[in-house]
Order: structure tokens, then sequence, then C-alpha cells
């Protein structure tokens, strides 16, 4: 996905409407990936006054990370030791 099909699908149809809901507490996030911090989107980002949450790359909390988690444990058949 490029930022600009980010832009135009996410943010104009999606993050917009949200905002105007949520009103100043809106928070954005999303995972870092490369469309997500392009130029036009921080644009877009600002000209909304839509504030964004600052999210590490590679997060563990990401949710790849937990999908590839579940994914691996399913297919092997290995419980998920969730305190680890």
């Amino acid at each position: 996905m490029t930022g600009h099909i980010y832009r135009d699908v996410i943010l104009e149809q999606h993050a917009r409407l949200f905002r105007g809901a949520m009103g100043a507490e809106f928070l954005f996030m999303n995972n870092n990936a490369r469309s997500h911090r392009a130029n036009i989107v921080d644009e877009c980002l600002q000209s909304e006054d839509i504030t964004r949450m600052d999210w590490p790359a590679y997060s563990l909390d990401s949710d790849t990370h937990i999908l590839r988690i579940l994914t691996y444990s399913a297919y092997s058949h290995t419980p998920i030791d969730l305190n680890a």
C-alpha cells in the first residue's frame, strides 16, 4: 500500500469520521509501516488536526507480533504461555 492509498482510503474515509465523532480526545494509532509515515500522510494528519500516537516501529505489542505467536502456536500445537 502506498502513502497515497493509505491517505485516501484509511485517513480520509475513516480516521476523519472518527476524529469528528470523538473530538479533541481522538488519538490515532498505526504500526509505523512505511506508507503510514509518508510525508503525504503526515500532512493530512496535521491538516485534519489528528494526533498520532507514538508507537515504536518494532514494538512487541504490535498486532503482527501477536498474530505470529498465535499462528505458530496453532500450527505447532504448542500452548501459549501468556506470562512469558
